[in-house]
């Protein structure tokens, strides 16, 4: 007797179902999918009980005729494409014919629908020969109204795995925001239980729809958005800027058109982009919106169309990382314009005797150096836009090009070299604070620097831009990778990483390490542990790398430098050409003579 059993298809067809509906929240991506292909203006969505009771969706499209209402709930049923060759132009959301069909084996569905809101049709069908469809005249405005009713209310075994009602409306929501922000055109209205959740009125850009959708009121003066585009595709970027750091990945979003994807690979461009602006570990927050063409893209891999496999996805990590690092370059540059500008309005109402070349001079071009991160503003931006000016920063610079320094991590050799170590009236060492800060006064204000940032951030801009010392070690260090991964990637990058003061070399056993940069000030386990993680720093191996090495090298919090030497780190400090440690923390803040008597009420 066979074991092998052909399952009844009734039975068939509600097993597959599973694949596309396992819960509310995929009856919501179904029915918004359709609800945008219609052409919808106006979409609004309702659930009850978390959408367990009932998934409401309500459009103004282009509505359907009674014989494709008819047709639209059977296996396979789509107008969007006919054949397998199709998916290379399609450019609709859904495109299989299964949500419909498979909606209905598992709840019971109404549709009603009209082409012209001169003739409208209702449709009732659900899971089993309980509920065969039905079909009668109805009256409705131009558009489409579904509605699926008691999920899974058939199929107890799938009913039990669902989360609590407050779950899985929050899991509804989130598919709904998904579409707002990938379809800033569109009204959006959600409802829950009855009550008006959002309303997300259309709105002209990506940006202004991420602000309503996703942050708090005033964080949208923070917000920036960049176009950049490639062979193929182009896309948008929203993105926040270090005064929206968050403490994980969670309000990073990737679009590929239209439809929210996971991409790690496009989340990760985002942050190789940014790095160094985003202090302590915290992340971005915003969006990518790629929009490319059907032939270069698959995105028939995954049941709820959730991945896409790009033909060259390396081109467009490539973009977007470009993209996110030119306009961060770009924003702090302006910046620099702006403060110069203000800086130059100050200095014309401010009535002083010009002294000699030296410590005025410093004290000028001080007072054009740059903001603190806390004061920036909103800067639009284009990727294409190459109308910035870098003559302040070379002016800046100008007078401590040829400096020297005795080692990686040799203060003194700051002292030695710094200019204008006689200090006037209008520059001052004040002294130390907290065994961490250094304190400068400057044309009535107070600079207050966090030496340990200052220090690694000079040692790091020089590690970028001269030759990477190398100590050999008279015992090298032996160790043993944990997959093939990383023996590629060793094997891929042994060059690059000599270049970086780094030799390794491959023996029987495994690997070792022969020679690291000089002063390299870490054990053999943890030396090991930071070497195998550049693995994940893609193209900025090199800048991971300096900040891995400097933040070692650098002066400690704690440590206690003679009064000659931190006022030559802090000098230094204050003329960086950006004003951050490489990890993104700001480097100095400043306050005014004014501010301080006005908190003490001396005005």
């Amino acid at each position: 007797m066979s074991n092998v059993k052909i399952l009844p298809p009734e039975e068939a067809r509600r097993i597959a179902a599973g694949e596309v509906v396992d819960r509310p929240a995929a009856l919501v991506r179904e029915f918004l999918d359709n609800a945008i292909d219609a052409g919808g203006i106006n979409i609004d969505l309702s659930i009850e009980e978390g959408g367990c009771k009932k998934v409401e969706v309500s459009d103004d499209g282009s509505g359907m005729s009674r014989e494709d209402l008819e047709l639209c709930h059977l296996t396979h049923a789509t107008s969007k494409i006919q054949s397998l060759n199709d998916l290379e132009t399609s450019t609709t959301l859904g495109f299989r014919g299964e949500a419909l069909a498979a909606a209905s084996a598992v709840s019971r569905i109404t549709i009603i629908t009209s082409e012209d809101a001169r003739e409208a049709w209702l449709l009732e069908t659900g899971p089993g020969e309980s509920f065969p469809p039905k079909t009668e005249q109805t009256r409705r405005t131009k558009g489409t109204t579904i509605r699926a009713l008691n999920l899974f209310e058939t199929i107890p075994a799938r009913k039990k795995f669902l989360k609590r009602e407050g779950s899985e409306g929050t899991l509804c929501r989130q598919i709904f925001i998904d579409k707002a922000l990938a379809f800033n055109n569109i009204n959006f209205r959600f409802l829950q239980d009855g009550k008006l959740k959002d309303f997300l009125p259309a709105v002209k850009t990506k940006k202004e729809r991420f602000a309503a959708a996703i942050l708090k009121a005033g964080e949208e003066n923070f917000l920036h958005e960049i176009n950049v585009r490639g062979d193929g595709f182009t896309a948008t970027i929203v993105i926040g800027g270090p005064e929206l750091c968050r403490n994980d990945r969670r309000q990073l979003y990737v679009f590929a058109n239209g439809r929210r994807i996971n991409d790690y690979s496009l989340v990760q461009a985002i942050e190789y982009g940014s790095q160094g602006w985003f202090p302590n570990g915290t992340h971005p927050t915003g969006a990518v919106y790629v929009e490319i063409d059907p032939s270069l893209a698959d995105f028939n891999i995954h049941p709820a169309k959730r991945e896409v496999r790009f033909r060259d996805p390396g081109a467009i990590h490539h973009t977007i990382s470009g993209g996110v690092k030119a306009f961060f370059h770009k924003l702090y540059l302006s910046n620099c314009k702006e403060e110069e500008k203000e800086t130059s309005r100050q200095d014309a109402k401010t009535q002083s005797t010009p002294s000699e070349e030296g410590d005025e001079e410093f004290l000028a071009k001080t007072q054009r150096s740059q903001r603190t991160p806390s004061e920036e503003n909103e800067f639009s931006f284009s990727y294409n836009n190459n109308s910035y000016n870098t003559n302040r920063s070379s002016e800046v610079h100008e007078r401590f090009a040829n400096k020297n320094y005795a080692s990686l991590t040799n203060l003194g050799a700051l002292a030695k070299n710094s200019p204008n170590k006689n200090s006037s009236e209008k520059i001052s060492y004040v002294g130390r604070l907290f065994n961490l800060f250094i304190l400068i006064e400057c044309n009535d204000r107070l600079y207050i620097i966090d030496q340990h940032a200052a220090h690694e951030r000079i040692l790091y801009d020089k590690f970028l831009k001269e030759d990477i010392p190398k100590q050999e070690l008279l015992s090298p260090i032996p160790f043993t990778t944990d997959s093939s991964e990383e023996d590629t990637f060793l094997e891929a990058k042994r060059d690059e990483l000599s270049h970086l003061g780094i030799n390794i070399e491959k023996d029987e056993g495994g690997w070792q390490i022969e020679a690291l940069p000089a002063d390299w000030r870490m054990g053999d386990a943890a030396t090991v542990k930071e070497i195998l993680e550049l693995r994940t720093a893609g193209e900025n191996m090199a800048k991971r790398w300096a900040a891995t090495v400097c933040c070692r090298a650098a002066i400690k919090d704690g440590d206690y430098p003679d009064d000659e030497t931190a006022f030559a780190l802090g000098k230094e400090a204050l003329l960086l050409p950006d004003p951050r440690c490489p990890h993104g923390r700001p480097i100095w803040t400043e306050i005014g003579r004014e501010a301080l008597l006005k908190a003490v009420k001396r005005e």
